[in-house]
């Protein structure tokens, strides 16, 4: 495994962040595909074996069994220096909008659950996991400051942003000497790179690290044509993001299962290296032991400048899919 500073922070990390939406009680959250306890232990073990030392959750999936079937995982596996944990809150809810409960209480309140669902004194990271048009910018920024200087919380991320919310919220954080997001994690992956146009490269000018979710397009990335799987048949949101673009998608799947097979190694191999060419640690999910191994390879995997061109020609302009899509339908203090 090969290590990596998280943007202008002093965490090393791996190069690849295992993602931790696919652990959790099945029967209490949102996705039906999600492993268990045991399955947990077996895949963080493996990652950590591998030396995977970076792992993302939050504390809406599978309503906090994730948050706790990886806190669990991690303090049996290894020692609270070796590894940097994420995890993320949502926007304020309606409920605590009508009982006046501020931005900087409801991130209080949210930290407070996760770390009791991690069985932790602090995260590592503490991700903004959607921009909250109902609550003040300047709330949430003092909120997250605050949580960093009680000791819960080290550093600060953002997700499902545009370039100009973030850099709206830093610039207003290093005015008033707040903390500042060191780390974006947005939609991107070979066959959804919007993200190209204005967030990667303000990213690499502002040293703000990036670490995407969807590296493997929900499986799309991994898989030749037709392979199916529970995810597949069950994932309706994973269909929402991808189905519309399919036929031009397929294209540039069919080039990773050839460039794979020309060098002898995993099509996730081949996606992964090519996304690691672009950011700092994409964030990559796992239900099985082996797919942790197609995660771990791909660090290695070097791609040509004309193999990267040849993955990359075929791409057309793509419409905003899921959170991003909603985030782009909205404006301050109303949903139009």
């Amino acid at each position: 495994m090969k290590y990596i500073k998280l943007g202008r922070s002093d965490l090393n990390v791996s190069r690849i962040c295992m993602g931790c939406m696919g652990f959790g009680n099945a029967k209490t959250g949102q996705h039906s595909w999600t492993v268990d306890e045991a399955k947990t232990r077996e895949i963080i073990k493996h990652g950590l074996e591998l030396g995977i030392n970076f792992y993302d959750t939050a504390i809406v999936y599978q309503n906090g069994t994730s948050e706790q079937f990886v806190g669990k995982a991690l303090k049996e596996f290894a020692k609270r220096d070796d590894y940097v944990i994420a995890t993320k809150f949502t926007p304020r809810t309606q409920q605590e909008i009508d009982n006046n409960i501020s931005g900087q209480k409801h991130i209080e309140n949210y930290l407070n659950e996760s770390l009791s669902n991690l069985g932790l004194d602090y995260v590592d990271l503490y991700i903004y996991h959607m921009w909250d048009y109902h609550t003040p910018m300047e709330e949430i920024m003092e909120g997250l400051h605050n949580a960093v200087k009680s000791g819960k919380a080290r550093y600060i991320g953002i997700s499902n942003c545009f370039a100009w919310q973030l850099a709206k919220a830093n610039y207003f954080a290093r005015a008033n000497g707040l903390t500042e997001f060191i780390s974006v994690q947005g939609h991107y992956n070979l066959i959804a790179r919007e993200e190209e146009r204005e967030m990667l490269p303000f990213c690499r000018s502002e040293n703000i690290a990036t670490t995407p979710y969807s590296a493997l397009a929900s499986g799309r990335l991994c898989r030749p044509k037709g392979f199916t799987s529970k995810r597949f048949e069950e994932d309706s949101y994973a269909r929402f993001k991808y189905d519309a673009t399919a036929e031009t998608d397929e294209k540039i799947i069919s080039r990773v299962e050839e460039l794979a097979k020309n060098k002898n190694v995993t099509m996730t191999e081949i996606s992964l290296a090519w996304l690691l060419t672009k950011v700092t640690s994409p964030v990559v999910g796992a239900t099985k032991t082996s797919q942790v191994d197609g995660m771990a390879k791909a660090v290695d995997v070097v791609l040509s400048e004309s193999e990267i061109n040849y993955l990359e020609e075929l791409y057309i302009p793509h419409a905003l899919v899921g959170v991003m899509a909603q985030n782009g339908k909205q404006k301050a203090g109303n949903v139009v």
